[in-house]
């Protein structure tokens, strides 16, 4: 919790008058007492009823400056604990985005979620709390037992045995709840895990009729994640009875020494009424700390999942990048015994994989599922980081480039497409977002979307739905690539991003990309033979390793790999029409 309070340092004012307006109404508190004392005492005792109506308006003018006193420390601790959250919130979403795609796979992006909302939220309440009860409440507590000294030394030792036992009853329950309230932070991840996966494939639920099973499986969790709330509400609860008992005990006491005492002339009425309001007043304060530490504990808990978000260092930096210039003559893409495996698993995703891709030329990537496709493109713009061999673009390995520039020079469009809510112009201005509408008309003809643009009512200005749910899924993929194309990216990588387009579609695609994106090199990957046979070089993977480059006629011959996968989809006499 105390490195998160280095988002307190713009609020530094704040979090100083908040703590001291609460301090200076613990102080008018704790005169109230003495004056309702002064009130039996004096005015009641003598009957004086100016001396009882002085009493009283000093009573009101407590009361009030007590009032504008809590007021003003509640906002300015809520003004402090707020933008202590924003600055959390604002920093910890920057961070998570100069995480690699790695450490995002490795966190989850289900627990990222809750730990930018739930865990935040928390971290707020506590410093909320904070403020506004660190100070005040021991200061009430101490207050109380000094002034129930001023008026009985003997009748304050029923003070002094109460307050350590209510301590000890308070902390008797946070040793219990403590560890619930982080169990309880697990199961709200796997709650919000669940309710994303959920969300996010309600087609393929509904399609093979899993709603009861899905349904069944949330129930579970949230019933367990209701019996540890139960459980810790349960073990909370015993504060107020346990405490109240204390209290009242306590009070009694005061009551039956405090009376054997007013009857020997010891202590007055009115003191014995402050030493009661006193006790109260102590019981108010140790539960307010109960309160305090209740929420400090999640606030810890809390504070401990986001900083162990804070402590995963990106893998992948650009630190240090200058820009550079493509060099003379250079490949547009080289890989050299290049090597990588996900999160440093033993069995690596591809091996000793070499290959080149010159300026204009089309490259085909093919394989059968999981035999390192899509991880082979993804590093073209860092998306990860190689073990080992040697990656350049233009001539220059792509760990020298920023990823501004790098990145900017690779067209992406990956296997599932992304669409944002928003018009069709603001989707295809991300790369460029100053391209004109005549720049995205022709990078929308190139990837055949046009047509179906021109035919909405507002056109470019048609309004995207979240993801894209108001298109079909060739219609989504088809802005995607043409989102890839605006601002003529040096390099386009297509992965897999034509299989929602029926094969005519794909054709046309492929035919005006070739025809105009001719100083282009295009990665093609696919599943499809049609896709990729006529690329000037087509690269087969096979569980991570290179089986074969070539031309389709070449591989076909020689590669085995290739083969059986263009049997499995032509006939021999396809083939052969083809060759």
């Amino acid at each position: 919790m105390l490195k998160l309070f280095k988002y307190l340092k713009n609020y530094k004012l704040q979090s100083i008058v908040g703590p001291l307006f609460k301090l200076i109404e613990a102080c008018f508190e704790l005169a109230v007492p003495l004056v309702m004392a002064n009130i039996i005492d004096v005015g009641i005792s003598d009957a004086d009823r100016g001396y009882i109506i002085n009493m009283g308006i000093i009573l009101v003018l407590l009361g009030v400056l007590g009032l504008a006193c809590s007021l003003t420390a509640q906002y300015f601790a809520a003004k402090a604990a707020l933008g202590f959250g924003t600055e959390l919130r604002r920093d910890l979403y920057r961070h998570i985005n100069t995480l690699s795609h790695s450490e995002i796979d490795k966190i989850g992006s289900a627990t990222l979620v809750t730990r930018m909302t739930v865990d935040i939220n928390q971290a707020q309440t506590g410093v909320n709390m904070l403020l506004r009860l660190f100070l005040r409440s021991p200061f009430i507590v101490i207050g109380s037992i000094i002034m129930a000294f001023t008026i009985s030394v003997k009748l304050t030792l029923i003070f002094l045995i109460a307050s350590p036992v209510l301590g000890l009853v308070i902390y008797l329950v946070m040793t219990k709840t403590v560890p619930m309230f982080k169990t309880i932070q697990k199961k709200l991840d796997r709650t919000t895990l669940m309710v994303n996966e959920n969300l996010s494939g309600v087609r393929v639920i509904r399609a093979f009729s899993r709603q009861k099973n899905e349904e069944q499986e949330f129930h579970d969790n949230a019933d367990q994640l209701f019996d540890l709330q139960i459980k810790a509400g349960r073990i909370s609860a015993l504060m107020n009875p346990c405490t109240y008992v204390i209290v009242y005990v306590a009070i009694i006491a005061i009551i039956w020494f405090g009376g054997i005492d007013v009857n020997i002339g010891g202590i007055t009425q009115g003191e014995l009424i402050a030493l009661t309001s006193y006790m109260n007043q102590i019981l108010l304060a140790l539960l307010a700390v109960a309160l305090l530490i209740t929420s400090i504990t999640k606030a810890q808990a809390s504070s401990v999942r986001i900083n162990e978000v804070f402590a995963c260092k990106p893998s992948i930096t650009d630190e240090n990048a200058k820009p550079l210039t493509p060099k003379d003559n250079a490949l547009a893409v080289e890989f050299k015994d290049v090597t990588f495996a996900y999160n440093e698993s033993d069995e690596p995703a591809l091996s000793h994989v070499t290959f080149t891709a010159a300026k204009g030329e089309t490259i085909g990537v093919i394989g059968g599922t999981g035999a390192g496709k899509s991880t082979l493109i993804n590093l073209i713009p860092r998306f990860y980081q190689y073990q080992s061999g040697k990656l350049t673009v233009d001539g220059h390995e792509v760990s020298e480039y920023s990823f501004e520039q790098l990145r900017h020079k690779v067209g992406m469009v990956p296997q599932k497409a992304v669409l944002f809510k928003g018009t069709i112009r603001e989707n295809m201005q991300w790369r460029d977002k100053n391209a004109s509408d005549e720049e995205i008309c022709r990078a929308l003809e190139i990837a055949q979307a046009l047509d179906f643009v021109n035919e909405k009512p507002q056109k470019l200005d048609y309004m995207i739905l979240q993801d894209g749910k108001n298109l079909s899924g060739g219609q989504r993929q088809r802005l995607t690539i043409a989102r890839a194309l605006v601002g003529n990216p040096e390099i386009l990588v297509l992965d897999d991003s034509a299989s929602a387009l029926d094969l005519a579609t794909d054709a046309r695609l492929r035919k005006t990309i070739a025809e105009k994106t001719k100083d282009m090199t295009v990665f093609i990957v696919s599943q499809r033979i049609s896709s990729i046979r006529n690329a000037d070089k087509i690269i087969v993977l096979d569980d991570g390793e290179v089986a074969g480059i070539g031309t389709h006629s070449q591989l076909f011959k020689n590669c085995k790999v290739y083969k059986e996968i263009c049997l499995s989809q032509l006939s021999a006499e396809e083939v052969a029409e083809n060759e």
